[in-house]
């Protein structure tokens, strides 16, 4: 093993687009040591996406369901089809799928707002939220209208040192009268476990079991269809997450949804639209078409970008690099992280990303603030729908430790396309060993 020299490494391509021998070869071992794990999530296509062609069926869906009534939207049936659909593939009471909603954060917080009042108490079980939900819940910011200066009051039960939920302190944090409680199923940017659905199952008996009254939330982003079962179907009463994600299948143009027990849901719809309306509004703007066959091709998507996620653990795993998942873990969402604990191999790895980008690849991702981020972010995302991460992407806070989060994609190749490119520009930054 040596590091190689940024002249050595410039040297071994020829011509743009050409990649040297020795990045093809360690992405194709890489490649050929995860063919059990791409086996394993290609075989989990089946099961899901015959969930998602018997709620087709069961809802008659037609060509007729692809139009949109313009305006108010009143008595769309396209609409009130795709909420049924999207329902049973949820494994949920009711859901509500909607163009209107702007991001994930943005579904998450009509649900908060819409289900808490003056008074009433959230507790997050999964430590702090993502950095979206820290100015929606009061943690940053002021004057925005946060729930916190509606009144309510908000909890946080820390993780453990090893990133799980500290279960045998529930009891203790949900001593006082609470009347949610919050599960973020993803990482996020944390460095912890993503909770798999028999986790949030077992967390929503026990909260039932200490607090009966008490409502669970569960944050859904980049978790839907990865596992067999979704949080609803184990007990979760709500939850909430974005169309460019996962249940787009890279389709969708934009959304997010929620879904769970249908008063709630209901709620939901009341702060995205206003009381009295809630769901019974809202165009499609003639884009349910994209969003039933985004649904359609979800099952496959979500295979490649957990295949994906797989190459890209077991490729930087081999430079030395702690990864989370290892390949082969469990997984509960499609995002893969990995500790580089550098600022410029995380931009240079990003780079490499973009570039790889069928859209702008010859754009230079540079670190900027973000609305809704406490940290400047990292972004390699040339998708066709902007901030889709159900297509390939990566990005990151630039802080330590300096963790690269990538996830989605149409097919592990662009995976390994990319990755070849990273560890090129790795190599010729003296930052890999070959």
């Amino acid at each position: 093993m040596r590091v190689m020299g940024r002249a050595e490494a410039a040297g071994l391509g020829a011509g743009a687009g050409d990649c040297p021998t020795w990045a093809r070869e360690r992405v194709a071992a890489a490649l050929a040591a995860i063919a059990p794990l791409a086996a394993a999530h290609t075989a989990a296509v089946r099961p899901r996406l015959e969930r998602v062609l018997a709620a087709f069926a069961a809802e008659r869906l037609g060509v007729q369901h692809f139009a949109s009534v313009s305006g108010y939207g009143h008595g769309d049936q396209g609409r009130e089809t795709l909420d049924r659909v999207f329902a049973r593939v949820l494994q949920a009471e009711a859901a509500a799928v909607r163009v209107q909603f702007v991001s994930g954060t943005h579904a998450i917080a009509a649900a908060l707002f819409g289900v808490l009042r003056p008074g009433d108490r959230l507790l997050s079980l999964t430590g702090r939220p993502y950095d979206t939900l820290e100015e929606v819940i009061g943690l940053r910011g002021s004057g925005s209208g946060s729930l916190a200066e509606f009144g309510i009051t908000y909890d946080e039960l820390p993780l453990t040192a090893e990133g799980l939920v500290d279960e045998e302190r529930l009891a203790e944090a949900l001593a006082a009268p609470t009347r949610m409680v919050l599960i973020q199923r993803s990482c996020g940017y944390s460095w912890r476990p993503s909770l798999p659905v028999a986790t949030i199952g077992r967390l929503c008996e026990r909260v039932k079991a200490l607090q009966p009254g008490c409502l669970v939330f569960v944050d859904n982003c980049y978790g839907e269809l990865v596992q067999e079962l979704e949080p609803t179907a184990v007990g979760a009463d709500l939850m909430a997450g974005s169309l460019i994600k996962n249940l787009g299948g890279t389709l969708a143009p934009g959304g997010g949804y929620v879904a769970g027990d249908a008063e709630l849901v209901e709620r939901a719809c009341c702060r995205l639209t206003a009381p009295g309306i809630g769901s019974e509004g809202g165009s499609g703007f003639d884009l349910h078409r994209l969003l039933f066959q985004g649904l359609f091709l979800a099952p496959q998507m979500v295979a490649e970008a957990l295949i994906g996620a797989e190459l890209v653990a077991r490729v930087f795993a081999d430079l030395g690099y702690a990864v989370n998942p290892l390949p082969g873990a469990e997984r509960s969402d499609g995002i893969q992280a990995v500790r580089l604990g550098n600022p410029e191999a995380l931009k240079l790895v990003c780079r490499a990303f973009q570039a790889a980008s069928p859209v702008g690849s010859y754009l230079d991702p540079v670190p900027a603030p973000m609305p809704g981020y406490a940290s400047e972010l990292v972004m390699a995302g040339g998708s066709f729908i902007d901030g889709s991460t159900s297509e390939f992407s990566a990005d990151a806070p630039l802080r330590e430790p300096f963790v690269l989060y990538a996830q989605g994609g149409t097919h592990h190749s662009h995976q390994v396309i990319a990755l070849e490119r990273a560890l090129v520009d790795l190599a010729e930054a003296g930052l890999v060993a070959i």
